[in-house]
């Protein structure tokens, strides 16, 4: 996978573009929850890739998210308090204010 600074769990805002305006996206924040090289996976991606990356932004306002060319998108910050558990497991990670999960037993 190409390399991003951006990455899963960050908070991010969507530039301006037609695109994003006709979705009614721009100037939206939202949460990072994926990323996928389009040219495998197949998914549509609101913008113009200049590399084959795009990042999958969700949206909590519009229960919805979607993938976007990189360019679009815009760090906010890393989501410091979010909170990952997986089911069967009894761990939690917390992100922090620099990006990293830190791992706690449930």
């Amino acid at each position: 996978m190409l390399e991003s600074s951006i990455s899963f769990g960050d908070n991010v805002r969507i530039r301006p573009s037609p695109e994003a305006e006709r979705l009614g996206v721009a100037g939206r924040v939202g949460s990072v929850r994926g990323e996928t090289t389009p040219s495998v996976s197949g998914v549509e991606v609101v913008g113009v890739m200049e590399r084959d990356f795009a990042v999958n932004v969700f949206f909590d306002d519009l229960d919805e998210g979607f993938w976007f060319a990189e360019h679009l998108v815009e760090f906010v910050d890393h989501g410091a308090g979010a909170e990952i558990r997986i089911y069967g497991i009894d761990k939690r990670w917390v992100r922090d204010k620099d990006g990293e999960w830190i791992e706690y037993d449930v």
